[in-house]
């Protein structure tokens, strides 16, 4: 019987591409939000606690709440963490551990946050992304949480007990990875940080972990998997049991797809700028200020009247935040919820949507009346493709705002768009 799953995850995007890893090998997965509630049916819970923008304090008190609310005996916890640090991971995990050792009597994690398809790595208990120090990086320079990307640093701060495991270690064997696991534990450690650099190295920790999960303190139940999507893709590896086939879900609509650009990340903005020269997608930039701005409800009306036209006639509609080269970080909640109310009335003449950045994917899920998404396949590493439940029933591509590439939003409507004309989207199996 294969393994399941809650993961805990701080925005929407993350979620999801922790969720599709497991959704790939045959496991039934869903993405819920908001309060805790139900997902017994599926084999993977992953719940979104919307606490990337939240305080230290906050985002441990929501993290400590949803354990109460969903853990279950039966259920292994991932807590994913994003994989630039950014947000209260520490804070988070530090919640996290303590809920389970109130159920467990003791609680143990091991902690990989490495995402090697995506450029992520960790070396020395430090990120890198694409090789270089996280603190080099656009990713950083726009938003950061501490003073480096140290992972023992990150939770000496936060007054959780480390212990490092080299990548030597974790490429030493099995038995010597899983001894060193074991000794991080009977050290008084309540965290394992471990180095990886590939996918292979990623399948070992998982192995070593799930082997050595009867000795960790508190047993199988008090042991805690915190990474990003790298670490959920090896540990759904090697639980996988033999994929169950069923029906595949229809994704057929008479709709054009919206695919709505809210991220600042400069990948995102690259793949919007080659997504509009796309041959008959209509593309619609829409300033803060139309937004924001209360005088300008006419221009908002003529601009949510023209999206939802195009979608209706069956066209493509781009719809992308226009800022300039130095954004106003704190105006970002803001421009979600009012991106989220200005398409709203759109939401019954989409034939599918695609929506970058978790924060964006937010507000217009919430705004559509949808309250989870079944998970279905992997489009490329961190895109995810699942169907909306709730309100509305369409095709949703979610991705993170730093991931893919500049085709990325190109093959996301091409990949819906081939979908629609079958009608059905194969869940994958790996």
């Amino acid at each position: 019987m294969a393994r399941r799953w809650l993961v805990l995850a701080d925005d929407l995007t993350g979620a999801a591409d922790c969720a599709i890893a497991f959704a790939r090998r045959g496991l039934s997965a869903s993405v819920q939000w908001g309060a805790a509630r139900g997902g017994a049916e599926d084999d993977v819970l992953s719940h979104d606690a919307d606490s990337r923008q939240l305080g230290p304090e906050a985002a441990a008190a929501r993290h400590a709440a949803l354990i109460d609310g969903l853990h279950d005996p039966d259920r292994s916890v991932f807590k994913k963490i994003d994989s630039t640090l950014r947000g209260q991971p520490a804070a988070e995990l530090a919640a996290t551990l303590a809920a389970l050792r109130r159920r467990s009597g003791a609680a143990f994690g091991i902690l990989a946050p490495a995402f090697p398809a995506t450029g992520r790595t960790t070396r020395a208990g430090r990120v890198e992304v694409e090789g270089r120090p996280l603190e080099e990086t656009e990713l950083w320079r726009r938003d950061h949480t501490y003073p480096t990307g140290s992972l023992p640093a990150m939770l000496d701060a936060a007054g959780i007990p480390g212990a490092m495991i080299d990548l030597a270690t974790v490429r030493a064997g099995a038995d010597a990875l899983r001894d060193a696991l074991a000794g991080a534990a009977a050290r008084g450690n309540a965290v394992a940080i471990l180095d990886a650099e590939h996918d292979d190295d990623l399948g070992r920790i998982a192995d070593a972990g799930l082997a050595a999960a009867g000795r960790a303190p508190g047993g199988p139940e008090g042991l805690l998997w915190i990474g990003s999507a790298g670490l959920a893709h090896a540990l759904a590896a090697a639980g996988a049991a033999p994929a169950r086939a069923g029906p595949a879900p229809s994704l057929a609509g008479e709709g054009g797809t919206l695919v709505v650009v809210g991220s600042l990340a400069a990948t995102s903005r690259a793949a919007a700028r080659r997504l509009a020269d796309e041959p008959g997608l209509r593309h619609v930039p829409v300033a803060p200020g139309l937004l924001l701005d209360a005088d300008r409800q006419a221009e908002r009306a003529r601009c949510r009247d023209a999206v939802a036209a195009a979608l209706r006639a069956g066209d493509d509609v781009l719809v992308e935040v226009a800022v300039g080269a130095s954004p106003d970080l704190v105006l970002g909640p803001r421009l979600a919820a009012a991106l989220g109310a200005l398409l709203a009335p759109a939401a019954p003449h989409l034939g599918g949507l695609v929506a970058t950045g978790g924060e964006t994917a937010a507000a217009l899920l919430g705004h559509f009346r949808v309250d989870g998404i079944r998970l279905v396949d992997e489009i490329e590493p961190g895109v995810s493709l699942g169907l909306t439940r709730g309100g509305l029933a369409v095709p949703i591509v979610t991705k993170a705002g730093a991931f893919g590439n500049e085709g990325t939003l190109v093959r996301a409507v091409h990949h819906l768009r081939a979908a629609r004309t079958g009608g059905t989207a194969g869940g994958g199996s790996a």
